[in-house]
């Protein structure tokens, strides 16, 4: 992140902590403070291309609490809080990505070499998305068995489960992530509600359902399935 980027992220987070705002209240405090998280995450995008990464999450998830994890309420986060958030997400996408046959001439060694590394280094620095898996998984199936494949394995068939969604919103919406390529958020525990694998969110003192689970257990099953395909 460059110094621009960095004092705006600050500014997200003054929003989540008074101590940070207090900082930046001061003119001289605020710039020794975005010169110092600008100069420790100089290689830490603000955003990737495949808008899987955004710093301001980082910051967010560090003042979740998840995990029980009350760290937050003693110390204002950091940027070694950012950059182990970095990490791993970047090891998970270079655990996803697939190397690009290169265009370069196979004759031609080290050029051959450079493409490829040009393509991994772009991937670990967010400036490009994983190549994922292509050839036979790359086309989907035929539009002939299409939909017989969507109905396998379902105890309802799709047209009644279309019927059944406005009672049903929690598996409504687990339907709608597995159909749009992204793993289940309930295959995960929630750090934030504590909610169990399998079960829905909870809000309130009552502890009602949510019809939609929390961002970051969308988040940690993102996750989960990005290290699953790197092992």
């Amino acid at each position: 992140m460059n110094h621009e980027e960095s004092a705006a992220l600050l500014h997200f987070a003054a929003q989540l902590d008074g101590r940070i705002a207090r900082t930046l209240a001061d003119p001289s405090a605020a710039a020794r403070m975005i010169a110092r998280w600008a100069e420790a995450l100089p290689d830490v995008p603000s955003t990737t291309a495949d808008g899987r990464w955004d710093v301001s999450r980082a910051v967010r998830r560090y003042y979740e609490q998840r995990g029980g994890d009350h760290s937050a309420r003693f110390f204002a986060v950091e940027p070694h809080h950012v950059l182990s958030e970095w990490a791993t997400h970047r090891e998970a996408a270079l655990g996803r990505h697939t190397d690009p046959l290169p265009a370069a001439d196979p004759d031609r060694p080290e050029q051959w070499r450079e493409e490829l590394l040009g393509a991994r280094r772009a991937v670990a620095t967010g400036a490009a998305a994983p190549a994922d898996h292509r050839a036979l998984t790359s086309g989907g199936p035929a539009p002939a068995v299409a939909d017989a494949i969507r109905g396998t394995g379902r105890r309802i068939p799709p047209a009644v489960a279309a019927q059944l969604a406005p009672y049903r919103p929690t598996r409504a919406a687990r339907d709608q992530a597995l159909a749009a390529g992204r793993p289940d958020p309930l295959s995960v525990p929630c750090a934030y509600c504590a909610a169990r694998t399998g079960q829905p969110c909870r809000m309130g003192t009552g502890r009602r359902p949510r019809t939609t689970p929390h961002p970051s257990r969308i988040e940690a099953a993102e996750l989960a399935a990005g290290q699953e395909t790197a092992a």
